[in-house]
């Protein structure tokens, strides 16, 4: 079998693995699984090789998916252009909506991680508590240590794989740069940054016609 065909039987038995699996699969997995399948030694570098065929296939524009490469494996997602589509098979009812407190938290968390709950708390001016339990549940943010130089020893959170996998990226690092984003907002801020100049502390509130109110304490 010459080498070409070898790297097409490869292909196939790698596009069914990515097809077939439900979560992101890493091409050390693929490598494992196609070596018992085949009884024959593959290496992550053919692997790639594969894949690099696969998503330039599924890049025409007549496949409504493509291959992305998210939370360190791969795995196939429709493409943006049918999203709203594939929504009509269940529904708005099984979309995991966010209140906009947890939003806000969930944006601080991602753009300033490691962050304490403390932390969180000061940037937005009230309890995060209900967020952050809410963020966990979701499985969008986790626990990943504790701040052993803050008194108390705080927890410190991070955005998770789940989150990333959502945003189809790899890494915090491939999040949109909050100078590229066209809207008006307020950017998270360290404690240090966030302390008003006057030491006088102010809180935000929305009144029943949805007008933002400054208070001053």
């Amino acid at each position: 079998m010459t080498s070409a065909m070898e790297l097409e039987q490869l292909i196939l038995h790698v596009e069914a693995l990515i097809f077939a699996s439900e979560r992101p699969i890493t091409p050390a997995e693929i490598a494992d699984h196609v070596s018992q399948a085949l009884e024959e030694e593959i290496d992550a570098v053919r692997v790639e090789a594969a894949v690099d065929a696969i998503r330039e296939k599924y890049e025409a524009g007549f496949y409504p998916f493509h291959i992305r490469e998210i939370g360190g494996g791969y795995q196939f997602l429709t493409k943006k252009d049918y999203h709203k589509t594939v929504l009509q098979l269940n529904g708005d009812k099984h979309i995991k909506k966010l209140s906009a407190a947890a939003m806000e938290t969930l944006a601080i968390i991602a753009y300033k991680q490691p962050i304490t709950k403390g932390d969180i708390e000061f940037i937005r001016g009230v309890s995060a508590d209900y967020s952050i339990q809410k963020l966990l549940e979701k499985e969008l943010i986790a626990i990943v240590g504790r701040n052993e130089e803050a008194v108390g020893k705080p927890l410190l959170y991070s955005v998770s794989r789940n989150f990333m996998d959502y945003l189809g990226i790899n890494s915090p690092a491939q999040l949109p740069q909050l100078k590229d984003i066209n809207i008006d907002m307020v950017l998270p801020s360290s404690a240090a940054e966030a302390q008003p100049a006057d030491a006088v502390t102010a809180a935000l509130t929305v009144d029943g016609e949805g007008n933002l109110n400054e208070h001053q304490a």
